[in-house]
């Protein structure tokens, strides 16, 4: 069994890990906002585990059985997401704080009836993959309403901004998950978009445009 602080370092170290391949010291320090010295302390019992790679000023990385654990602990955050969301009707921006405590319930055939309960789900409420029990999930192609073409069509599928304020601006503007928006012009000055949805134009920012993903018809 791992700690809550150990599964807390793991998950961080994942998502810093897996795009860039290694974490340093203090970015791990600056995503869980702590000291860099307890980062050193908590990583010497992470490797002591096997559940990670670490040479001291050269990175980390997470083993094969650290990344299982890590993947457990964003399956079961994203599905008590998705539950507390379609099945308790809170909004988005009011679920991450929840599911932060929740993803600590280590049962694994709750977490399995949750999943069979909810129909399988293949992504949380912002859009993000729902591993499955095996650490697998969809790689769907997704593209920034920024990068879209005049014309183009496309489903909001997911944001890369989780703040509870991004997501209130989006429900206030019916920009969620699921909506079709057509990108009508983009605006050459700032590069800011508008957007045509239920045959209503929607004018955004080009940082907002640069938070929402979108998956091609």
């Amino acid at each position: 069994m791992n700690t809550l602080a150990e599964e807390n370092y793991l998950k961080a170290i994942y998502h810093l890990t897996v795009n860039d391949g290694n974490a340093s010291t203090n970015s791990i320090a600056s995503s869980l906002n702590t000291k860099a010295s307890s980062v050193t302390d908590m990583l010497k019992k992470l490797a002591d585990k096997a559940l990670i790679n670490y040479i001291p000023y050269q990175g980390v990385s997470l083993t094969t059985s650290g990344e299982k654990i890590a993947l457990g602990i964003i399956r079961r955050h994203r599905l008590w997401e998705y539950f507390l969301v379609e099945k308790l009707n809170f909004k988005c921006d009011e679920v991450h704080d929840l599911a932060e405590e929740m993803e600590h319930i280590s049962s694994q055939q709750l977490i399995d009836r949750l999943d069979e309960f909810m129909g399988y789900p293949k992504h949380d409420p912002h859009g993000d993959p729902i591993p499955d029990c095996d650490g697998n999930f969809s790689s769907d192609e997704l593209k920034l309403v920024s990068a879209a073409l005049i014309n183009q069509t496309g489903v909001i599928s997911g944001v890369r901004d989780h703040s509870p304020s991004f997501l209130q601006y989006l429900d206030k503007q019916e920009l969620t998950i699921g909506c079709r928006v057509t990108v009508t012009d983009i605006i050459e000055y700032d590069h800011s978009v508008t957007l045509l949805l239920n045959n209503k134009k929607i004018h955004i920012s080009r940082e907002v445009a640069n938070n929402i993903l979108i998956a091609n018809e």
